[in-house]
């Protein structure tokens, strides 16, 4: 190594100790006090909860008749037939029997 890297690496090493120095301190700084604060609820609260009668019914759509909309429609609305399942112990049956007939390896033994 030479000078040059030495003197690079020393600069590089300070600024990131300096850097490090101002984000410790920036961390400990006192910005929201650390004092316990009881919370105080109102006991009374002007709107409160109750039984009463529902609203008159609106529609959300305009006013008019005659409706517009454009745009994809998802898959969902057109039902459809869903395609038919096969029971999961039919799945774990089959597979039990292709293990059973499957090949098992061979082990040979030299010494």
């Amino acid at each position: 190594m030479n000078a040059m890297n030495i003197t690079a690496m020393k600069t590089t090493f300070f600024l990131l100790c300096v850097l490090a120095t101002t984000a410790a301190f920036g961390q400990a700084a006192g910005v929201i006090s650390n004092q316990p604060v009881m919370l105080q609820l109102p006991e009374d609260s002007p709107q409160h909860a109750a039984q009463h009668e529902m609203g008159q019914e609106h529609s959300l759509l305009s006013d008019s008749a005659y409706t517009y909309a454009k745009g994809e429609r998802p898959l969902s609305d057109f039902g459809g037939t869903p395609a038919p399942t096969v029971p999961l112990g039919d799945i774990a049956r089959a597979l039990r029997k292709g293990h059973a007939g499957a090949k098992r390896a061979q082990f040979v033994l030299e010494k």
